[in-house]
């Protein structure tokens, strides 16, 4: 009898989340997933050689497919980094984030955030150390 109330109660909280357009827990998450998907599913690949300055790639324009810029590298050696900030080329010269670098390893990171759809913006990348000598690496925006 417990059993069959507490089902009884589950569905009827599930049945009310949803006439109130409230998505169960287990459905937020697949829609977070799949937005992350198709993100990171158009991520372009790009590789970096080491050099002492930084180097630019872009010109590139965000789209609706992602709200940030992100970066991850595929190169998987153990202590190798890039530094990387966005430069919004309209605007200014100068990195985003105070002119800060990000360091950035394997996992998806966000080199800038919330930017409109339809913004220019360059990727502006440096070794975090010697060790970054030739370098593939994704970024999703």
């Amino acid at each position: 009898m417990i059993r069959n109330r507490t089902l009884a109660s589950a569905l009827f909280t599930t049945a009310a989340l949803l006439a109130v357009g409230v998505a169960p827990a287990s459905a937020r998450t697949s829609a977070a997933s799949a937005a992350a998907t198709s993100c990171y599913g158009g991520a372009r690949t790009l590789t970096y050689h080491y050099q002492a300055a930084a180097k630019e790639y872009g010109t590139y324009t965000t789209s609706s497919r992602c709200t940030d810029i992100n970066l991850r590298l595929l190169t998987d050696e153990p202590g190798v980094y890039l530094d990387a900030c966005v430069v919004f080329v309209d605007h200014t010269t100068k990195c985003n984030n105070g002119d800060a670098y990000t360091t950035h390893g394997t996992e998806w990171g966000t080199v800038a955030t919330d930017v409109k759809d339809g913004t220019h913006f360059v990727l502006r990348v440096h070794a975090y150390d010697t060790d970054a000598q030739n370098v593939t690496f994704q970024i999703a925006y």
